[in-house]
């Protein structure tokens, strides 16, 4: 590969006491838990809005927040304030008012109750009121291009805006790019999926609108006794009409069933069906493709949805993501590793920063048709470590987002958007401490930290944690439908 040296004078005229890379649900909720808490917070991102997988993407709904009964709601702090929020203005039902199985969680049950069905321009518009109340000076149009490190610390880092470069001089960086892009380029160890040649496949999303809810509803009434699962592979929401346009040559995904979520409005639905193996998140060539093949795929699905599915005779293509669906890339190395073994047993680490109890969801191990999902048995719950975020060999750097120091498996957890909104608000009110007091990220007192979120209504309740998890041997249940 050709290579030169490209040299020019760059403008250091920006500062911060705390930077937030990226904008998407951890990184909104990173900067405006640092300027909340004291700091001078900057936060850059490449879109022209927040809210990155949520808007950019159209992934829907959020996931649970609840503990894995559904009594409780565990994810709270500043995820739950954008859903009040939202539902203030019409732009969400409150997850406490959608139960499984339904049309809201594509007709499945375990692992999906109390999931939060929200409009993506109400949620840009929240997360502007939000940043600018909190005092967050926002660069949008603004990415990532390089970091300046000084020994332990990361001294400057270098964005590209649209009249130029900028180095950005800070004390404290959050990188909350999702694919670690930062920690990468700082030197941060990682582990790119598995380690093993495997990363979760990525999805092209999209919305439709025209769907007559009714007859979706008596089509899985018809045929509830169909949804099961085998080898690996969930036969769930609507896999009898694709066998049927299989063998009408209408179908030549290797996919056997459809992902499809009811939002806010009745007739429109967020479809999280496509899937394309092997890309790359963090190559421009592989991401390329993946986004031909995509909507490739996109338009295959929605064909099939209105000639065979009954409700959807009428359906109109509303829009495909801006961006493509990615599910894993990097996992930083970190002062501490969240395991599939932590989650799987239930463990609640003396210095977690927020619990959650979502199902470990691995897709694409056997191909495509494959989706292992293990939901935790009712009333349980797991803790994420605060050094799951604190880069190894950096004083003054954190990531939050699905590339925490995690194993691949335990990272198909927590990877989804109500925990990564916990995770940023963590890792802002992290940075903010650090940031007036001059600690080392690494050696923070996490005790202090816990007792900060408590204020902020982060649930961290030891008593109810200590009472849900009196059996940890005995938690964990295979997913079904």
């Amino acid at each position: 590969m050709a290579e030169f040296i490209y040299k020019k004078s760059i403008p250091a005229d920006l500062t911060a006491d705390v930077l937030v890379i990226g904008g998407g649900p951890a990184g909104l909720c990173a900067a405006v838990a640092a300027a909340r808490n004291g700091a001078d917070t900057l936060l850059i991102e490449q879109n022209g809005y927040c809210g990155g997988m949520a808007t950019a993407g159209l992934v829907a709904p959020f996931m649970t927040c609840y503990d894995s009964g559904g009594t409780t709601m565990l994810i709270r702090g500043l995820f739950e304030e954008v859903v009040d929020r939202l539902v203030a203005v019409g732009g969400a039902i409150h997850p406490s008012q959608v139960t499984s199985p339904s049309s809201f969680t594509s007709y499945i049950k375990n692992g999906h109750n109390h999931v939060t069905p929200f409009r993506v321009e109400s949620l840009k518009r929240i997360a502007d009121e939000m940043l600018i109340e909190s005092g967050v000076r926002i660069l949008y149009h603004t990415t990532f291009v390089d970091v300046v490190t000084e020994g332990e610390r990361v001294a400057q880092v270098i964005v590209a805006m649209k009249d130029g470069l900028h180095a950005i001089t800070t004390k404290m960086v959050i990188d909350c790019s999702g694919d670690g892009d930062c920690a990468a380029a700082a030197g941060v160890p990682y582990q790119m999926g598995n380690g093993a040649g495997r990363i979760q496949p990525a999805t092209m999303f999209f919305r439709i609108g025209g769907v007559d809810l009714a007859k979706v509803d008596a089509d899985i009434a018809a045929n509830r006794d169909n949804f099961y699962r085998k080898d690996g592979v969930n036969y769930r929401s609507l896999h009898w009409w694709v066998e049927k346009a299989r063998q009408a040559g209408d179908w030549t995904l290797d996919r056997v069933s459809i992902g499809l979520f009811r939002g806010v409005d009745e007739d429109e639905w967020s479809i999280n069906t496509s899937r394309i193996m092997g890309v790359d998140g963090t190559d421009s060539a592989s991401l390329t493709r993946g986004e031909i093949i995509g909507r490739e795929q996109v338009e295959e699905i929605f064909r099939f949805l209105v000639k065979y599915v009954p409700g959807f005779e009428n359906a109109r293509l509303l829009q495909t993501g801006a961006t493509l669906g990615i599910r894993e890339t990097r996992h930083i190395a970190g002062i501490r590793t969240l395991t599939t073994d932590d989650v799987l047993a239930c463990r609640v680490p003396d210095d977690a920063i927020m619990i959650a109890a979502n199902a470990v969801d691995v897709h694409g191990r056997y191909g495509p048709r494959s989706n292992e999902y293990i939901t935790l048995a009712p009333n349980h719950c797991y803790g994420v470590p605060y050094g799951t975020m604190a880069a190894v060999n950096f004083a003054n750097l954190l990531v939050a987002g699905r590339c925490i120091s995690a194993e691949s498996d335990a990272a198909g957890a927590i990877r989804v958007m109500p925990p990564c909104m916990g995770l940023g608000q963590a890792a802002g009110t992290a940075a903010a401490m650090a940031a007036a007091s001059g600690a080392d990220l690494r050696e923070l007192n996490v005790a202090a930290l816990r007792d900060r979120l408590r204020e902020q209504n982060v649930m961290l309740d030891e008593e109810f944690i200590a009472n849900n998890n009196a059996n940890p041997a005995e938690v964990c249940t295979a997913g079904c439908m």
